[in-house]
């Protein structure tokens, strides 16, 4: 009976994506496929005074990683970049709060995985810029 709450869980955020689509003017695009079964992210983000100030993602893909991408949206936003870039598998995990299988792992981690990178990307070109001045 538990299982089947979670299971339904699940399957809003899958129907019902929380943070999809697009946003105007982004600071930060990142993007990527799970080549083992075809899933794909792609994460936008907003950034204001170094928190992610408006998220959003889209793409295609199983049950699992479009509602664990769509739950870590929500876990985001607000949070600062480096909190965000300390963001664990451990913390999507518990976001989704289902066993997971070996062989699902890597559906449920894409969204953390393409937010990271985009977090990188951005923080390095920060970087870049303020050595340069």
């Amino acid at each position: 009976m538990v299982f089947d709450m979670y299971q339904e869980f699940i399957l809003d955020y899958y129907r019902h994506p929380r943070n999809f689509g697009t946003l105007p003017h982004p600071d930060m695009i990142s993007h990527d496929v799970n080549t083992s079964c075809g899933d794909e992210v792609t994460m936008q983000v907003l950034v204001k005074d170094d928190r992610i100030g408006n998220i959003r993602f889209t793409g295609k893909g199983c049950a699992i990683c479009i509602a664990s991408s769509s739950m870590l949206t929500e876990h985001a936003l607000g949070k600062t970049l480096d909190e965000v870039s300390r963001f664990t598998k451990d913390d999507v995990l518990n976001l989704i709060s289902i066993p997971i299988s070996c062989v699902r792992l890597k559906c449920a981690l894409l969204g953390l995985k393409v937010l990271k990178l985009g977090v990188y990307q951005f923080l390095g070109k920060k970087l870049e810029v303020q050595d340069e001045n």
